[in-house]
């Protein structure tokens, strides 16, 4: 029997196709311009300690010492040595790494333990959403923490469910480590309220063996953080234990709002829902488009029936989806009760949430398809849409300058149109080479709701998402971050046309 292109990709080089597809979705686009004064930020840092030399609490121009936790800006450093200064491209390519190394591991790790099939679709939802690749595109710690946590998490269930908790893989407290000298003592917490309410719900150990197990792992994460704790104390002294104290562990306890994310504050206890409402996106859409039309009835039991029965559900299914009903609930909750919430603390929830949104999705195909033929309807017609918008600008055949003038005065916003539309109208040979990947994956849409296979559909859709990524960050994002970003994040990017200096340099001459 004939083999499909869709089913060679993978079940003969799945692992390599999802890399490749997940660096092509990055790297090319890593040197685009900043866009936020966090990425600035954080770039600086870096910048800080390869001017300096100094890797273990490097010093602003002012005299302040960086008291966050140095693993970010270690790796933009060292991704910067072989051309001498910080860039976008090296700043950045810490995020995008950790996110091909997590995506390729989901696939791994999943891939052994549940239907192949539901592992990949997994993967490429989460390649394809929203917030997990633009957090592969920035220069923020988030992505990295999450790689972390999530890779740490996946070895604590392998050494439950192989060692059952016997000895201590060298690899746990070294990705724990990592985590810590990514955002604090939050690290190796997290991980151990996760597993401690996993191996409660299994009901195999003791609870002094659970304790005994869980302060091990603590222990041993704790040991590589606390020489860099122990070396920056040295040289930022009280100062440095007062703002470590208060930022990076009275945060988890609740105990100080801290000064950094101080922007996180004052949201309610449904902000993480909303968050990962749109994280999801376009994910989203397929979801909500599902509940219409289903058959809703009142279950005739009582609350307390319901929730035995969900409990016995949640007993009853395997292990690995157990596990990332635990972990992903836990995450949520977490961030929920912490005084400070924003949409980038949740990502390490992101990996075990899209393998139960890919098997109630691939279940949606099978037995809804008319869901998914809508869905892949709408979505082709938004993107239909921005690629007819984009020919136009890109032949000079409408001027959307003098279009969006006619609705608005707002001199931001006119700036920012006036931006993107010459990105459009620059003709770059790449812009055009997107725009027929664009095209091809529209076309392919189209074809395949003509078909019944509807699974070919899901697969449509998610190429069909993958080319408007391409279109958002090889053309859009360019004008963005070239013309339309803050003055203070063109000045700390290098956006110096009489000096011409190298991106964040202006924070240490001017």
């Amino acid at each position: 029997m004939r083999t499909s292109a869709l089913q060679r990709l993978y079940l003969q080089k799945p692992i390599s196709s999802v890399i490749i597809t997940c660096a092509i979705a990055l790297l090319p686009w890593l040197g685009n311009n900043f866009h936020t004064e966090d990425e600035a930020r954080e770039a600086s840092v870096a910048a800080l300690i390869l001017e300096s030399g100094n890797w273990i609490l490097p010093k602003t121009v002012s005299g302040e010492f960086v008291s966050t936790p140095p693993m970010p800006h270690w790796l933009m450093a060292i991704f910067s040595l072989p051309q001498g200064h910080i860039s976008e491209f090296t700043s950045r390519l810490p995020s995008a790494i950790a996110q091909i190394v997590l995506i390729g591991f989901v696939l791994v790790f999943f891939g052994k333990r549940i239907r192949f099939q539901e592992a990949f679709i997994a993967t490429l939802l989460l390649l394809t959403c929203f917030i997990i690749h633009r957090a592969g595109m920035t220069a923020h710690p988030d992505m990295l923490f999450a790689t972390f946590t999530v890779l740490g998490l996946m070895q604590l269930y392998r050494w439950e469910n192989k060692l059952e908790l016997k000895g201590l893989p060298v690899i746990i407290p070294l990705l724990f480590s990592c985590a810590i000298l990514t955002k604090g003592i939050t690290g190796i917490l997290l991980p151990l309220f996760i597993f401690f309410v996993y191996l409660l719900t299994l009901h195999k150990c003791s609870f002094l063996k659970t304790i005994k197990a869980l302060l091990y792992m603590g222990i041993s994460s704790m040991f590589i953080p606390t020489i860099w704790y122990v070396a920056a104390y040295n040289q930022g002294g009280a100062d440095f234990l007062s703002i470590t104290l208060s930022e990076n562990f009275g945060y988890p306890f609740l105990l100080s709002q801290g000064s950094i994310d101080g922007a996180g504050y004052g949201k309610d206890v449904l902000y993480n829902l909303g968050t990962l409402l749109s994280g999801f996106i376009p994910w989203t859409l397929l979801f909500i488009f599902s509940l219409f039309g289903a058959k809703w009835r009142m279950p005739g039991k009582s609350f307390r029936q319901i929730m035995n029965d969900g409990w016995s559900w949640f007993l009853s299914v395997e292990k690995v989806k157990r596990f990332s009903i635990v972990a992903a609930v836990c995450i949520i909750f977490i961030y929920t009760i912490l005084p400070s919430k924003r949409s980038i603390y949740i990502l390490s929830a992101y990996p075990f949430l899209s393998i139960l949104l890919a098997q109630y999705f691939i279940y949606i195909t099978e037995n809804r398809s008319k869901v998914t033929r809508i869905f892949a309807y709408v979505l082709t017609t938004i993107v239909s849409v921005a690629f007819v918008a984009g020919i136009l600008i890109m032949t000079h055949a409408v001027d959307f300058n003098a279009i969006i003038a006619g609705y608005t005065a707002n001199v931001s916003i006119l700036h920012l149109i006036e931006s993107i539309t010459n990105t459009f109208a620059s003709n770059h040979v790449m812009s055009w080479i997107i725009m027929v990947f664009l095209l091809i994956s529209i076309i392919t849409v189209i074809y395949q709701t003509t078909k019944r296979i509807n699974i070919k559909i899901l697969y449509a859709t998610i190429l069909m998402t993958f080319c408007l990524n391409l279109f958002i960050d090889g053309i859009v994002m360019k004008g963005v971050g070239h013309e339309s970003s803050p003055p203070i994040v063109k000045q700390q990017a290098g956006y110096n046309p009489e000096t011409n200096k190298n991106p964040v340099q202006l924070l240490f001459t001017d």
